[in-house]
């Protein structure tokens, strides 16, 4: 029995490894994008405040309007707010309502879970991309202007490095919170590992596979861990 079970744990650990991977790969730059929208400043109606000396309260409020930023927020707020299981939901099964059969079969399951999870996790990833970006000192992007260097040699040469050195740490912790959050995908029957070890205790009423199966998220997790300190310790040039 411990080796079926085993087994059994180890094949939707291919599924899990799959939400968790496919995940970062899309939420990671998905996220970035999102920073940058929040950072926006562009405000398409400024040109109302040309020429007028004493603008009205409306006026000054429509010429501030950043649309791309405020549509990143949004976002961002309903994310990062509502929980995501309910968001698994809501993607699974709102199509289907709409008369929309988007997500069919397990590929289809899959693929609503790999959407919802780099929507929520790229929202997160934003947070953390903005505070990074926004906590290199002002001083060091000026000093870059100053020996002529492009937005973009500043971008990449000054800010990215030392963003990255910054976001390191919660970047982790997201990271890791990801390998526990692809448990949430049985709510919609993904058969990734905890939906497995909890399979056995339905049809076996066998309790132990499921308490098993944390034994796989400690070793994941265990890994990623091991990952995450060589690359703090790569980044210590930093100092």
């Amino acid at each position: 029995m411990f080796l079926n079970v085993t087994i059994s744990l180890l094949q939707s650990l291919a599924a899990t490894m799959e939400i968790f991977f496919l995940t970062l790969l899309f939420s990671l730059p998905l996220g970035l994008v999102i920073a940058f929208g929040a950072m926006s400043k562009w405000a398409p109606l400024r040109f109302l405040l040309y020429g007028q000396e004493a603008p009205s309260a409306l006026t000054r409020t429509l010429a501030a309007f950043r649309p791309i930023g405020t549509v990143c927020g949004i976002l961002v707020w309903i994310i990062r707010g509502t929980p995501l299981m309910l968001q698994l939901i809501a993607v699974f099964y709102v199509p289907g309502l709409l008369g929309c059969g988007l997500w069919g079969g397990p590929v289809g399951r899959m693929s609503a879970t790999v959407v919802t999870f780099t929507l929520n996790y790229a929202c997160y990833f934003s947070v953390i991309y903005r505070g990074g970006i926004q906590g290199v000192p002002l001083g060091q992007r000026e000093a870059g202007e100053v020996l002529g260097m492009t937005k973009r040699q500043i971008f990449f040469k000054v800010t990215l490095l030392q963003m990255i050195k910054r976001i390191v740490p919660p970047m982790s912790n997201e990271v890791i919170n990801l390998v526990k959050d692809t448990s949430l995908a049985r709510i919609i029957a993904v058969y990734e590992l905890t939906f497995t070890g909890y399979s056995f205790m339905k049809s076996a009423g066998l309790i132990w596979p499921l308490f098993y199966s944390g034994a796989f998220y400690l070793l994941f997790v265990g890994v990623l861990t091991i990952l995450f300190n060589r690359i703090e310790r790569r980044l210590d040039y930093f100092k």
